[in-house]
């Protein structure tokens, strides 16, 4: 029984120690784009065994599939399954600096709405990262009405400002065809305010559709005509829903793609693939990392996918995340996405 004991944990500190090969090969790998071999593991990084048993524990990374020969040096590099592995066993995400977060808060905070909070997030995402940086708009379906504000323009046109409560503002001029009094604008203001504030988009686009036909007669006309602006701001517009930053960081490492980059440029640009990705992302509190063949369309499995959910556990608002090279610095890049996320979470839901 003892001897069993023995050789379990010795097979025990086996895998460990080849999990530190590995876990040295991808940190060199990622900071270096070079093959590593037994000798610069040996010198650079404290394995406390000698260069043979690194050798040996190679040969079987290399055999399970963990790490590959890309060329006839005797460097190795890591393969998608040895990023999965590498990915898998970190036990928690390191998280960022104090100085780190501030400079985060401080940048996002300073946002004066939605557009821009969305469009500093993701500048900043690419920066942290040296990746691309992507943010989905906040799902319309998720949102609700906070108030609905109605304007006289001249006196046959008004100006409808929606204001949804993930601070989305959306602005439509509606031409009447004949002049209103200011009395019938602020009745209609209430009228539409008791309608929708508080509904969920979808109900409130049922709720307007409703109101010609409840309203006084002197107003149905003009009534009519703002329920079919407002109904067509209700609708989602999918071509509005992402933000990107920081495409130029891939074409910095052009050698990370080998014959794909063009691919991967033409799939970000149509923005389909990263939203369906991002759609995954469902939980503020977990982070998503697809790796190379993981990704489910070929144009972006030269690529890793690192994404999350943002808003809160009760209110979701929609996905966020990175796209680069599976040589990727996954710790910190994993951080700076659950950072950013974190507080344009708490902006966008007022926490």
């Amino acid at each position: 029984m003892e001897q069993y004991d023995f050789l379990e944990v010795t097979a025990v500190n086996a895998d460990e120690r080849r999990f530190d090969v590995l876990r040295a090969i991808v940190a060199d790998y990622v900071s270096n784009q070079e093959p590593v071999g037994s000798k610069a593991l040996v010198e650079r990084h404290n394995l406390g065994v000698s260069s043979a048993t690194v050798r040996n524990d190679m040969a079987s990374l290399e055999e399970d599939g963990y790490i590959t020969q890309p060329h006839t040096s005797a460097g190795r590099v890591p393969t998608d399954k040895g990023y999965r592995l590498f990915v898998d066993r970190l036990s928690e995400v390191k998280p960022l600096s104090t100085p780190e977060r501030k400079a985060i808060q401080n940048f996002l905070e300073g946002a004066y709405d939605l557009d821009d909070v969305l469009r500093r997030s993701v500048r900043l995402l690419a920066q942290l990262t040296r990746q691309v940086a992507v943010i989905q708009y906040p799902t319309l379906s998720r949102s609700t009405v906070r108030h609905i504000e109605v304007l006289a323009i001249t006196p046959a046109r008004l100006m409808l400002v929606l204001i949804t409560d993930t601070g989305r503002v959306d602005q439509r001029s509606v031409d009447l065809g004949d002049v209103i009094t200011e009395e019938n604008v602020a009745r209609m203001r209430s009228l539409l305010n008791a309608a929708m504030v508080g509904q969920r988009l979808s109900d409130a686009s049922a709720e307007v559709a409703k109101l010609p036909e409840d309203v006084p007669s002197e107003l149905r006309d003009a009534v009519l005509r703002v329920s079919t602006v407002l109904i067509e701001s209700l609708v989602e517009h999918p071509e509005e829903r992402l933000v990107l930053g920081g495409t130029a960081n891939l074409t910095r490492n052009v050698a990370d793609f080998p014959g794909s980059l063009r691919q991967v440029l033409e799939a970000l640009e149509e923005q389909v693939v990263v939203l369906k990705l991002l759609a995954a992302a469902r939980d503020p509190g977990r982070i998503l990392v697809h790796i190379g063949e993981e990704n489910e369309a070929a144009e972006m499995r030269s690529t890793s996918i690192v994404s999350i959910g943002y808003g809160s556990r009760d209110n979701l608002l929609g996905g966020m995340g990175v796209v680069g090279p599976t040589r990727m610095d996954y710790p910190g890049t994993m951080a700076a996405v659950r950072a950013v996320a974190n507080y344009v979470g708490e902006i966008l839901t007022g926490r």
